[in-house]
Protein backbone atom coordinates (compact mmCIF):
# COMPACT_ATOMS: atom_id res chain seq x y z
CA UNK A 1 0.00 0.00 0.00
CA UNK A 2 2.84 2.38 1.23
CA UNK A 3 4.61 1.64 -2.52
CA UNK A 4 1.32 1.99 -4.34
CA UNK A 5 0.91 5.44 -2.59
CA UNK A 6 4.47 6.42 -3.36
CA UNK A 7 3.97 5.67 -7.23
CA UNK A 8 0.54 7.31 -7.33
CA UNK A 9 2.04 10.35 -5.85
CA UNK A 10 5.23 10.09 -8.32
CA UNK A 11 2.83 9.96 -10.87
CA UNK A 12 0.74 12.62 -10.40
CA UNK A 13 3.55 14.94 -10.01
CA UNK A 14 4.74 13.60 -12.81
CA UNK A 15 1.48 14.63 -14.56
CA UNK A 16 1.69 18.29 -12.41
CA UNK A 17 4.88 18.79 -13.50
CA UNK A 18 4.18 17.82 -17.60
CA UNK A 19 1.06 20.40 -17.42
CA UNK A 20 2.84 22.86 -15.71
CA UNK A 21 5.93 22.68 -18.57
CA UNK A 22 3.31 22.34 -21.47
CA UNK A 23 1.23 25.25 -19.61
CA UNK A 24 5.37 27.81 -19.93
CA UNK A 25 5.82 26.76 -23.46
CA UNK A 26 2.13 28.03 -24.66
CA UNK A 27 2.24 31.36 -21.84
CA UNK A 28 6.21 31.66 -24.13
CA UNK A 29 4.57 30.85 -27.37
CA UNK A 30 1.75 33.83 -27.17
CA UNK A 31 4.22 36.18 -25.58
CA UNK A 32 6.86 35.44 -29.21
CA UNK A 33 3.73 35.62 -31.02
CA UNK A 34 2.51 38.96 -29.24
CA UNK A 35 6.29 40.67 -29.82
CA UNK A 36 6.12 39.75 -33.28
CA UNK A 37 2.92 41.49 -33.72
CA UNK A 38 3.72 44.62 -31.78
CA UNK A 39 7.38 44.19 -34.27
CA UNK A 40 5.06 44.12 -37.82
CA UNK A 41 2.81 46.66 -36.31
CA UNK A 42 5.91 49.22 -35.65
CA UNK A 43 7.29 48.56 -39.05
CA UNK A 44 4.31 49.10 -40.72
CA UNK A 45 3.93 52.30 -38.62
CA UNK A 46 7.59 53.96 -39.67
CA UNK A 47 6.82 52.76 -43.34
CA UNK A 48 4.58 55.40 -44.12
CA UNK A 49 5.11 57.85 -41.31
CA UNK A 50 7.28 60.32 -43.74
CA UNK A 51 4.37 60.55 -45.48
CA UNK A 52 1.56 61.15 -42.30
CA UNK A 53 4.03 63.70 -40.88
CA UNK A 54 3.94 65.82 -44.20
CA UNK A 55 0.10 65.68 -43.96
CA UNK A 56 0.04 66.58 -40.60
CA UNK A 57 2.57 69.53 -40.41
CA UNK A 58 0.86 70.72 -43.91
CA UNK A 59 -0.19 73.86 -42.49
CA UNK A 60 3.66 74.71 -40.78
CA UNK A 61 5.62 73.28 -44.17
CA UNK A 62 2.89 75.93 -46.15
CA UNK A 63 4.09 78.83 -43.58
CA UNK A 64 7.49 78.26 -42.33
CA UNK A 65 9.47 76.13 -44.98
CA UNK A 66 7.46 78.21 -48.21
CA UNK A 67 5.77 74.90 -49.67
CA UNK A 68 2.70 75.48 -51.71
CA UNK A 69 0.02 73.15 -51.50
CA UNK A 70 0.78 71.76 -55.58
CA UNK A 71 4.21 70.91 -53.86
CA UNK A 72 2.28 69.14 -50.75
CA UNK A 73 0.64 67.31 -52.87
CA UNK A 74 3.56 66.46 -55.24
CA UNK A 75 5.67 64.85 -51.70
CA UNK A 76 2.70 62.04 -51.91
CA UNK A 77 3.24 61.51 -55.69
CA UNK A 78 7.03 61.57 -55.33
CA UNK A 79 7.26 58.63 -52.52
CA UNK A 80 4.56 56.93 -53.56
CA UNK A 81 5.79 56.77 -57.35
CA UNK A 82 8.92 55.54 -55.66
CA UNK A 83 6.96 52.82 -53.85
CA UNK A 84 4.73 51.66 -56.89
CA UNK A 85 7.91 51.47 -59.27
CA UNK A 86 9.64 49.42 -56.86
CA UNK A 87 7.38 47.41 -55.33
CA UNK A 88 7.37 44.29 -57.95
CA UNK A 89 11.18 44.50 -57.33
CA UNK A 90 11.39 44.34 -53.69
CA UNK A 91 8.58 41.61 -53.31
CA UNK A 92 11.07 39.37 -55.01
CA UNK A 93 14.08 40.42 -52.72
CA UNK A 94 11.82 40.06 -50.10
CA UNK A 95 11.57 36.48 -51.22
CA UNK A 96 15.11 35.75 -51.84
CA UNK A 97 16.49 37.12 -48.39
CA UNK A 98 13.74 36.86 -45.94
CA UNK A 99 12.00 38.71 -43.67
CA UNK A 100 14.38 39.95 -41.07
CA UNK A 101 16.77 41.20 -43.41
CA UNK A 102 13.79 43.37 -45.19
CA UNK A 103 12.65 44.42 -41.49
CA UNK A 104 15.65 45.81 -40.76
CA UNK A 105 16.79 47.60 -44.15
CA UNK A 106 12.96 48.99 -44.00
CA UNK A 107 13.07 50.71 -40.72
CA UNK A 108 17.10 51.95 -41.43
CA UNK A 109 15.65 53.36 -44.51
CA UNK A 110 12.66 54.89 -42.87
CA UNK A 111 15.09 56.62 -40.48
CA UNK A 112 17.75 57.93 -43.13
CA UNK A 113 14.33 59.84 -45.47
CA UNK A 114 13.00 61.25 -41.75
CA UNK A 115 16.42 62.76 -41.11
CA UNK A 116 16.61 64.43 -44.21
CA UNK A 117 12.84 65.33 -44.14
CA UNK A 118 13.92 67.06 -40.59
CA UNK A 119 17.34 68.82 -41.85
CA UNK A 120 15.59 69.92 -45.45
CA UNK A 121 15.80 73.84 -46.32
CA UNK A 122 13.41 73.81 -49.41
CA UNK A 123 11.68 71.41 -51.63
CA UNK A 124 14.50 70.36 -53.19
CA UNK A 125 15.86 68.22 -50.33
CA UNK A 126 12.43 67.23 -49.00
CA UNK A 127 11.58 65.67 -52.13
CA UNK A 128 14.69 63.91 -52.00
CA UNK A 129 13.69 62.55 -49.02
CA UNK A 130 10.32 61.32 -49.47
CA UNK A 131 11.64 59.62 -52.67
CA UNK A 132 14.09 57.63 -50.27
CA UNK A 133 11.19 56.68 -48.10
CA UNK A 134 9.43 55.47 -51.18
CA UNK A 135 11.93 52.27 -50.50
CA UNK A 136 10.91 50.73 -47.37
CA UNK A 137 6.65 51.20 -48.51
CA UNK A 138 8.20 48.91 -51.10
CA UNK A 139 9.28 46.48 -48.92
CA UNK A 140 6.48 46.78 -45.96
CA UNK A 141 4.19 44.89 -47.23
CA UNK A 142 5.92 41.55 -48.98
CA UNK A 143 8.37 41.56 -45.55
CA UNK A 144 5.47 41.57 -42.92
CA UNK A 145 3.29 39.42 -45.18
CA UNK A 146 6.06 36.75 -45.34
CA UNK A 147 7.05 37.03 -41.79
CA UNK A 148 3.28 36.19 -40.53
CA UNK A 149 3.24 33.16 -43.21
CA UNK A 150 6.38 31.81 -41.68
CA UNK A 151 5.57 32.10 -38.13
CA UNK A 152 2.01 32.52 -37.39
CA UNK A 153 -0.81 29.62 -37.72
CA UNK A 154 -3.17 29.94 -40.81
CA UNK A 155 -6.23 30.35 -38.03
CA UNK A 156 -4.55 33.43 -36.46
CA UNK A 157 -2.98 35.34 -39.85
CA UNK A 158 -6.32 37.24 -40.39
CA UNK A 159 -6.12 38.55 -37.20
CA UNK A 160 -2.31 39.42 -36.72
CA UNK A 161 -2.47 40.54 -40.55
CA UNK A 162 -5.30 43.04 -39.41
CA UNK A 163 -3.30 44.23 -36.33
CA UNK A 164 0.26 44.46 -38.04
CA UNK A 165 -1.85 46.78 -41.19
CA UNK A 166 -3.21 48.69 -38.34
CA UNK A 167 0.51 49.96 -38.10
CA UNK A 168 0.25 52.29 -40.80
CA UNK A 169 -2.83 54.13 -38.95
CA UNK A 170 -0.87 53.99 -35.85
CA UNK A 171 1.82 55.77 -38.16
CA UNK A 172 -0.98 58.45 -38.63
CA UNK A 173 -1.94 58.78 -34.87
CA UNK A 174 1.56 59.62 -33.94
CA UNK A 175 2.03 62.10 -36.93
CA UNK A 176 -1.45 63.60 -36.03
CA UNK A 177 -1.29 63.90 -32.12
CA UNK A 178 1.90 63.16 -30.22
CA UNK A 179 4.37 64.62 -32.84
CA UNK A 180 2.02 67.63 -34.29
CA UNK A 181 2.39 68.80 -30.28
CA UNK A 182 5.80 68.01 -30.09
CA UNK A 183 6.48 70.70 -33.00
CA UNK A 184 4.41 73.22 -30.97
CA UNK A 185 7.11 73.05 -28.52
CA UNK A 186 10.35 71.77 -30.10
CA UNK A 187 9.53 73.19 -33.61
CA UNK A 188 8.42 70.78 -36.69
CA UNK A 189 12.11 69.58 -37.70
CA UNK A 190 12.40 68.64 -33.92
CA UNK A 191 9.52 66.58 -34.41
CA UNK A 192 10.97 64.70 -37.51
CA UNK A 193 14.26 63.96 -36.01
CA UNK A 194 12.45 62.27 -33.23
CA UNK A 195 10.80 59.97 -35.29
CA UNK A 196 13.86 59.69 -36.92
CA UNK A 197 15.70 58.24 -33.62
CA UNK A 198 12.82 55.96 -32.89
CA UNK A 199 13.12 54.56 -36.40
CA UNK A 200 16.48 53.20 -35.87
CA UNK A 201 15.82 51.84 -32.44
CA UNK A 202 13.15 50.08 -34.28
CA UNK A 203 15.67 48.91 -36.69
CA UNK A 204 17.96 47.73 -33.90
CA UNK A 205 14.57 46.02 -32.42
CA UNK A 206 14.15 43.68 -35.08
CA UNK A 207 17.31 42.64 -35.76
CA UNK A 208 17.57 41.63 -32.55
CA UNK A 209 14.03 40.33 -32.21
CA UNK A 210 14.05 38.21 -35.34
CA UNK A 211 15.59 34.80 -36.13
CA UNK A 212 18.37 34.69 -38.81
CA UNK A 213 16.51 34.57 -42.40
CA UNK A 214 16.84 31.33 -44.06
CA UNK A 215 19.84 30.87 -46.24
CA UNK A 216 17.73 32.36 -50.38
CA UNK A 217 17.67 29.14 -52.75
CA UNK A 218 20.06 28.33 -55.26
CA UNK A 219 18.71 30.34 -58.67
CA UNK A 220 16.80 28.39 -60.69
CA UNK A 221 15.35 26.04 -57.71
CA UNK A 222 11.85 25.11 -57.67
CA UNK A 223 10.56 23.91 -53.90
CA UNK A 224 7.00 23.61 -53.86
CA UNK A 225 3.89 25.28 -55.48
CA UNK A 226 4.92 28.95 -57.23
CA UNK A 227 1.80 29.71 -58.63
CA UNK A 228 -1.43 31.11 -56.60
CA UNK A 229 -4.84 29.69 -57.13
CA UNK A 230 -7.14 29.67 -60.22
CA UNK A 231 -9.35 32.73 -60.63
CA UNK A 232 -6.54 34.60 -57.77
CA UNK A 233 -7.35 38.05 -57.00
CA UNK A 234 -4.13 39.74 -57.55
CA UNK A 235 -4.99 41.70 -60.72
CA UNK A 236 -8.15 42.59 -59.38
CA UNK A 237 -6.91 43.42 -56.03
CA UNK A 238 -4.30 45.70 -57.66
CA UNK A 239 -7.02 47.64 -59.78
CA UNK A 240 -9.19 47.74 -56.49
CA UNK A 241 -6.38 49.50 -54.51
CA UNK A 242 -5.50 51.87 -57.26
CA UNK A 243 -8.60 53.75 -56.73
CA UNK A 244 -8.23 53.22 -53.22
CA UNK A 245 -4.89 54.40 -52.97
CA UNK A 246 -6.11 57.83 -55.04
CA UNK A 247 -9.10 58.42 -52.75
CA UNK A 248 -7.47 57.73 -49.47
CA UNK A 249 -3.84 59.66 -50.21
CA UNK A 250 -5.66 63.15 -51.07
CA UNK A 251 -7.95 62.68 -47.77
CA UNK A 252 -4.03 61.90 -45.93
CA UNK A 253 -2.36 65.20 -47.42
CA UNK A 254 -5.33 67.36 -47.56
CA UNK A 255 -7.21 66.77 -44.45
CA UNK A 256 -5.29 68.98 -42.06
CA UNK A 257 -4.63 71.85 -44.49
CA UNK A 258 -8.62 71.53 -45.30
CA UNK A 259 -9.34 71.99 -41.50
CA UNK A 260 -6.92 74.98 -41.42
CA UNK A 261 -7.74 76.43 -44.24
CA UNK A 262 -11.40 76.06 -44.49
CA UNK A 263 -13.29 75.35 -41.56
CA UNK A 264 -10.63 78.11 -39.80
CA UNK A 265 -9.23 75.26 -37.29
CA UNK A 266 -5.22 75.73 -35.88
CA UNK A 267 -2.74 73.98 -36.82
CA UNK A 268 -2.73 71.56 -33.98
CA UNK A 269 -6.50 70.89 -33.91
CA UNK A 270 -6.78 69.84 -37.81
CA UNK A 271 -3.54 68.01 -37.35
CA UNK A 272 -5.55 66.18 -34.79
CA UNK A 273 -8.24 65.38 -37.80
CA UNK A 274 -5.92 63.24 -38.79
CA UNK A 275 -5.27 61.03 -35.73
CA UNK A 276 -8.72 60.78 -35.30
CA UNK A 277 -8.16 59.52 -38.76
CA UNK A 278 -5.38 57.26 -37.64
CA UNK A 279 -6.95 55.41 -34.73
CA UNK A 280 -10.30 54.88 -36.75
CA UNK A 281 -8.61 53.10 -39.01
CA UNK A 282 -6.81 50.81 -36.58
CA UNK A 283 -10.04 49.62 -35.57
CA UNK A 284 -11.20 49.27 -39.14
CA UNK A 285 -8.17 47.22 -39.77
CA UNK A 286 -8.11 45.12 -36.83
CA UNK A 287 -12.10 44.11 -36.88
CA UNK A 288 -12.59 43.78 -40.57
CA UNK A 289 -9.91 41.54 -41.09
CA UNK A 290 -10.90 39.42 -38.33
CA UNK A 291 -14.23 39.28 -40.40
CA UNK A 292 -12.14 38.21 -43.46
CA UNK A 293 -12.79 34.49 -43.32
CA UNK A 294 -12.28 32.81 -46.46
CA UNK A 295 -15.87 32.76 -47.64
CA UNK A 296 -16.94 36.40 -46.64
CA UNK A 297 -13.38 37.93 -47.69
CA UNK A 298 -14.34 38.42 -51.35
CA UNK A 299 -17.04 40.29 -50.53
CA UNK A 300 -15.85 42.96 -48.14
CA UNK A 301 -13.40 44.69 -50.58
CA UNK A 302 -16.73 46.33 -52.41
CA UNK A 303 -18.56 46.83 -48.69
CA UNK A 304 -15.75 48.65 -47.92
CA UNK A 305 -15.73 50.95 -50.82
CA UNK A 306 -19.07 51.58 -50.65
CA UNK A 307 -19.00 53.11 -47.08
CA UNK A 308 -16.09 55.12 -47.96
CA UNK A 309 -17.97 56.62 -51.11
CA UNK A 310 -20.43 57.84 -48.10
CA UNK A 311 -17.57 59.10 -46.05
CA UNK A 312 -16.37 61.40 -48.73
CA UNK A 313 -19.86 62.64 -49.17
CA UNK A 314 -19.83 63.78 -45.66
CA UNK A 315 -16.55 65.70 -46.07
CA UNK A 316 -17.75 67.65 -49.34
CA UNK A 317 -21.06 68.16 -47.16
CA UNK A 318 -18.36 69.42 -43.98
CA UNK A 319 -18.04 72.27 -46.30
CA UNK A 320 -20.62 74.17 -45.43
CA UNK A 321 -21.42 72.09 -41.65
CA UNK A 322 -17.97 72.07 -39.88
CA UNK A 323 -19.03 69.34 -37.54
CA UNK A 324 -18.84 66.45 -39.94
CA UNK A 325 -15.69 66.77 -40.53
CA UNK A 326 -15.02 64.74 -37.49
CA UNK A 327 -17.59 62.36 -38.50
CA UNK A 328 -16.22 61.77 -41.88
CA UNK A 329 -12.73 61.22 -40.63
CA UNK A 330 -13.65 58.38 -38.19
CA UNK A 331 -15.40 56.67 -41.50
CA UNK A 332 -12.44 57.04 -43.95
CA UNK A 333 -11.07 55.35 -41.42
CA UNK A 334 -13.27 52.47 -40.81
CA UNK A 335 -13.82 51.97 -44.06
CA UNK A 336 -11.51 53.28 -46.68
CA UNK A 337 -8.27 52.53 -44.88
CA UNK A 338 -9.12 48.76 -43.84
CA UNK A 339 -9.78 48.09 -47.08
CA UNK A 340 -6.04 47.47 -47.91
CA UNK A 341 -5.72 45.63 -44.55
CA UNK A 342 -8.46 42.93 -45.87
CA UNK A 343 -6.82 42.96 -49.34
CA UNK A 344 -3.56 41.75 -47.99
CA UNK A 345 -6.04 38.89 -46.11
CA UNK A 346 -7.01 37.50 -49.19
CA UNK A 347 -3.65 37.63 -50.65
CA UNK A 348 -2.36 35.34 -48.12
CA UNK A 349 -5.35 33.35 -48.22
CA UNK A 350 -5.58 32.97 -52.22
CA UNK A 351 -1.41 32.99 -52.90
CA UNK A 352 0.94 30.26 -52.81
CA UNK A 353 3.90 30.75 -50.07
CA UNK A 354 6.66 30.62 -52.28
CA UNK A 355 4.89 33.81 -54.15
CA UNK A 356 3.17 36.10 -50.94
CA UNK A 357 6.00 38.69 -50.67
CA UNK A 358 5.53 39.40 -54.93
CA UNK A 359 2.18 39.09 -54.76
CA UNK A 360 1.89 41.42 -51.92
CA UNK A 361 4.17 43.68 -53.65
CA UNK A 362 1.79 43.82 -56.44
CA UNK A 363 -1.20 44.51 -55.10
CA UNK A 364 0.96 46.99 -52.39
CA UNK A 365 2.10 48.75 -56.21
CA UNK A 366 -1.49 48.78 -57.22
CA UNK A 367 -2.31 50.83 -53.86
CA UNK A 368 1.34 53.17 -54.32
CA UNK A 369 0.46 54.29 -57.76
CA UNK A 370 -2.80 55.48 -56.47
CA UNK A 371 -1.42 56.75 -53.91
CA UNK A 372 1.03 59.07 -56.29
CA UNK A 373 -1.89 59.90 -58.67
CA UNK A 374 -4.90 61.21 -56.19
CA UNK A 375 -2.81 64.25 -54.41
CA UNK A 376 -1.93 66.14 -57.19
CA UNK A 377 -5.47 65.91 -59.62
CA UNK A 378 -7.09 67.17 -55.91
CA UNK A 379 -3.70 69.86 -55.24
CA UNK A 380 -5.08 71.26 -57.96
CA UNK A 381 -9.06 72.11 -56.65
CA UNK A 382 -7.38 72.98 -53.40
CA UNK A 383 -5.17 75.72 -54.39
CA UNK A 384 -8.25 77.26 -55.78
CA UNK A 385 -9.75 76.71 -52.32
CA UNK A 386 -12.22 74.71 -54.24
CA UNK A 387 -12.48 71.58 -51.40
CA UNK A 388 -16.38 70.67 -51.80
CA UNK A 389 -15.07 69.45 -55.78
CA UNK A 390 -12.11 67.31 -54.40
CA UNK A 391 -13.72 65.34 -51.65
CA UNK A 392 -16.73 64.64 -54.60
CA UNK A 393 -13.54 63.42 -57.11
CA UNK A 394 -12.48 61.36 -53.70
CA UNK A 395 -16.14 59.94 -53.89
CA UNK A 396 -16.06 59.07 -57.70
CA UNK A 397 -12.68 57.10 -56.78
CA UNK A 398 -13.79 55.18 -54.20
CA UNK A 399 -17.39 54.74 -56.31
CA UNK A 400 -14.61 52.71 -58.97
CA UNK A 401 -12.75 50.80 -56.23
CA UNK A 402 -16.22 49.23 -55.18
CA UNK A 403 -17.20 48.45 -58.61
CA UNK A 404 -13.66 46.73 -59.54
CA UNK A 405 -13.90 44.59 -56.53
CA UNK A 406 -17.42 43.61 -56.58
CA UNK A 407 -16.95 42.53 -60.54
CA UNK A 408 -14.10 40.49 -59.30
CA UNK A 409 -16.12 38.74 -56.02
CA UNK A 410 -19.11 38.19 -58.43
CA UNK A 411 -16.30 36.73 -60.70
CA UNK A 412 -14.63 34.80 -57.97
CA UNK A 413 -17.88 33.22 -57.02
CA UNK A 414 -18.98 32.00 -60.43
CA UNK A 415 -15.40 30.61 -61.12
CA UNK A 416 -15.51 28.47 -57.46
CA UNK A 417 -19.48 27.37 -57.83
CA UNK A 418 -17.52 25.79 -61.90
CA UNK A 419 -15.26 24.41 -60.15
CA UNK A 420 -12.10 22.68 -62.16
CA UNK A 421 -13.57 21.18 -65.39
Amino acid sequence: MAFGSIAEQGRGYAVRTAGTAAEASADTGKGQARGLTALLTTAMAFSMMQLFLLGALGPRLVDRLGVSETVLGLTTTVGFGTAAVLSPVGGRIVDRIGPRRALVTLLALSAVALGLIGAAPGSGLLLVAVALGGLPQALANPATNKAILASVPASRRGTVTGTKQSGVQLGAFVAGLPLAVAASAIGWRGAVWVAAGAALLAALWAWRALPADASPPPKGAVSGPTSSSPGGPVAWLAAFSLFLGAGIASVNTYLALFGAQDLDMGPTVAGALVAVLGVAGIAGRVGWSRAATPGRAPWLPGLLAGGAVGAAVLLSVAVRVDPLVWVAAVAVGVFAVSGNAVSMVLVMQRSAPRRAGQDSALVAAGFFAGFAVGPPLFGLLAERGRYGEGWVLVAGEFAVAGVVALAWAVRDRRTRADGPR
